[in-house]
């Protein structure tokens, strides 16, 4: 008699359980680490895109309503519909996870002072606040415009 140099078909089905637990332990992991990706993306773009804002007020010594025009990183959340622009109020929502104000930056004006805000909106989604956590608003609201500007 031969013998036989193959795998029997109860070690093959071990092999495919053993295979399906360790994908379904890893796929949480990946898709946690996709959402932290795109959190980080975003809060690239909209902290990047005030460095522009104020890059664009100073340089020009004026601003306009549309905050797409002055910013690249603004204008690709824009585009990619990560965000709203609202050029009649001068600001961008960014939505993220299921909060559809999650950041919201605008320009404001008062007293001859155009000023640029971050604020941080409804919270309670998990992927929400992981995007307002990466988010630094301590140097905002910041002048761009007006008496206090020195250039």
């Amino acid at each position: 008699m031969r013998a036989r140099k193959a795998f029997t078909m109860i070690e093959l089905i071990f092999v495919i359980v053993i295979l399906g637990v360790l994908a379904a332990v890893a796929m949480p992991r990946i898709a946690a680490s996709r959402d932290d990706a795109r959190a980080s993306s975003l809060a690239q773009n909209i902290m990047s895109g005030a460095g522009e804002v104020a890059a664009y007020a100073t340089s020009k010594g004026d601003i306009v309503n549309d905050l797409t025009e002055m910013s690249n990183g603004y204008k690709t959340l824009v585009d990619t519909g990560d965000a709203v622009n609202d050029t009649t109020n001068k600001k961008v929502t960014v939505s993220f996870g299921a909060v559809s104000d999650c950041i919201t930056v605008q320009i404001t004006a008062s007293g001859g002072l155009d000023t640029l805000s971050i604020a941080k909106g409804a919270s309670g989604d998990e992927k929400c606040d992981r995007l307002q956590g990466l988010i630094d608003t301590h140097d905002y609201p910041m002048v761009l415009k007006g008496i206090h500007v020195v250039f």
